[in-house]
């Protein structure tokens, strides 16, 4: 399963894709690069949205702690 992290994930390799991150002494990201970035915002962005609105359900909250309750103890 391929997963989109952002750029804290410096290195993850597999199927974790990062987008291209700017070094201090390198030159500017070319087109290509910032065009992969813009994609990767995108697809970034739904999955954060997605999340946003589960958590704003709350059944799904109570169902989450019922489960946390039932593994922890």
């Amino acid at each position: 399963m391929m997963t989109f992290a952002d750029k804290g994930y410096p290195g993850a390799g597999g199927s974790v894709r990062t987008p291209f991150k700017r070094h201090r002494y390198r030159p500017k990201p070319s087109r290509r690069q910032k065009a992969v970035n813009r994609t990767h915002a995108r697809i970034r962005a739904r999955g954060e949205r997605a999340i946003a609105t589960l958590n704003g359900w709350k059944i799904l909250v109570k169902l989450h702690h019922v489960e946390t309750n039932r593994y922890s103890g």
